[in-house]
């Protein structure tokens, strides 16, 4: 890496849906975090009719309304996760994604839309990126996290709760369940070894749960019609914990 090159690590939509002006890209992983669907994915809103606009051009997160946000994914620190009661028990060493250079010239431009792109609880935060060849240098990234002290992050849920959650949820981006194909798909479709449990497990549980729905006799109970969620109950699923989450190291 050469001093001065502007580098973003994207774990989520970042990796199929890229920053615009970038000229590299580079498969590969970061350690000492795992990635969790525990970030609610809620429309923004701050009374500006022009960053309201921006952010629903820009985010793939807009995935629910604000009666019943979608989820998306996020990085919890290792050693803070482990602290937790996870009923996804397990994780490997390694989060994968892509690495992104911005084209020097276009730096401040691309800072300008990830910061519309990734608001609404997230931060940034520096990390050691790893390419899959040892022979390539490594590269140091920022990444935006949502660390457990921010209001959207939801810590751990039950995964066939959270797996209905995703399958009724949608807003002006799409279906929620759409996130976590492509999410599943993009992580397979890096290398062999580039898969997340966490995410096979989820969409595992809203395939079954779609399958469940085309097979059912009664139109009242098909997925055209469950698509459209019972606010009340899907905001009251997708509330954040109300006890205060530990605060993370963010460094």
């Amino acid at each position: 890496m050469v001093d001065g090159e502007f580098w973003l690590f994207g774990y989520g939509s970042l990796i199929w849906k890229p920053p615009p002006h970038f000229d590299r890209r580079v498969p590969g992983y970061i350690t000492g975090y795992i990635r969790r669907f525990w970030q609610v994915g809620r429309p923004f809103v701050c009374g500006n009719r022009a960053w309201e606009l921006m952010w629903r051009i820009h985010s793939e997160d807009h995935r629910g309304t604000p009666e019943a946000p979608g989820r998306v994914v996020t990085l919890i620190e290792r050693s803070f996760w482990r602290s937790l009661v996870d009923p996804h028990a397990s994780a490997g060493d390694k989060v994968w994604g892509v690495a992104y250079r911005i084209a020097s010239s276009k730096v401040e431009e691309v800072k300008a839309y990830l910061d519309i792109r990734e608001i609404n609880g997230y931060s940034i935060h520096h990390t050691l990126f790893h390419p899959p060849d040892a022979s390539q240098p490594e590269i140091r990234p920022i990444v935006y996290i949502g660390t457990p002290d921010n209001p959207q992050f939801t810590g751990p849920q039950d995964p066939q709760a959270l797996a209905e959650h995703i399958w009724r949820s949608r807003g002006p981006s799409g279906d929620n369940k759409e996130y976590l194909f492509m999410l599943e798909q993009s992580l397979d479709e890096l290398c062999g070894e580039s898969g997340d449990d966490h995410v096979r497990d989820l969409a595992s549980r809203v395939r079954e749960l779609e399958r469940r729905t085309t097979t059912t006799t009664d139109p009242a109970t098909s997925s055209h019609h469950i698509s459209q969620p019972d606010h009340a109950a899907a905001a009251a699923a997708a509330a954040p914990a109300g006890e205060p989450q530990e605060e993370v190291e963010k460094r």
